[in-house]
C-alpha cells in the first residue's frame, strides 16, 4: 500500500514501514525493486523480521514492489538527493541489477538494506536508522544488551546448578 503518491522511477530509493524499523529497497523498473534481504525479511512480519539482526548474510533479490512491501505501506524517499549526487538512473539500475543473486555480508549497524540502498544510489553507505539509534538510544541498547546477556547467564547459571543438584 503506498504512502505516497509519487510515482516510482528507476534508480528510486523505496521506503517501506514494518513494524518498528524501515526496509529499504532500490526500484529498477516495471514494479520491480532489488533490495538487500535476510533469510527472515518477510513482508508484514514486523518483530519476527527483526530476526535478520542475528544473521551475518543476506540475499540480494529482484521483487515485485507489491510482494516486498506486501500490507506495508511505502513511498519514494531520496532523501540524500541535496547532500550527496546521484549517479544516473541507468547506472544504478545496471549496478543494482549485477548484483541480484549474490550473498553478501549483512550487519545491522553497518552493512544493512538502507546502506545497500544508498551505495546504489549515491556511491556511500549510510544509514540513518543507525546513525539515529545510536544518538538516540545508544546508552540504551548497550544497557539493553549488557541487561540481556546477563539474563542469559544467569539462565545459563540456574541450569547449571539445577543439574548439579540432580546430579547429587
Amino acid at each position: 500500500m503506498a504512502l505516497s503518491q509519487a510515482k516510482p522511477q528507476p534508480g528510486d530509493l523505496i521506503e517501506i514501514f514494518r513494524l518498528g524499523y524501515q526496509h529499504w529497497a532500490l526500484y529498477v523498473g516495471n514494479g520491480y525493486v532489488v533490495h538487500l534481504a535476510p533469510p527472515s525479511e518477510i513482508a508484514g512480519a514486523g518483530p519476527a523480521s527483526l530476526m535478520s539482526a542475528l544473521t551475518d548474510k543476506a540475499t540480494v533479490k529482484k521483487e515485485l514492489l507489491s510482494e516486498v512491501a506486501g500490507t506495508d505501506k511505502y513511498r519514494v524517499n531520496n532523501k540524500h538527493d541535496g547532500e550527496f549526487a546521484p549517479l544516473p538512473p541507468r547506472e544504478i539500475v545496471q549496478r543494482a541489477e549485477a548484483l541480484v543473486g549474490q550473498e553478501m555480508l549483512y550487519k545491522l549497524t553497518s552493512a544493512n538494506c538502507e546502506h545497500f540502498v544508498n551505495k546504489l544510489r549515491y556511491g556511500v553507505p549510510r544509514s540513518d536508522q543507525v546513525t539515529q539509534a545510536v544518538v538516540a538510544g545508544g546508552v540504551s541498547i548497550g544497557i539493553g544488551f549488557v541487561l540481556l546477556g546477563l539474563g542469559i547467564g544467569a539462565l545459563v547459571r540456574s541450569l547449571r546448578d539445577k543439574e548439579e543438584q540432580e546430579e547429587q
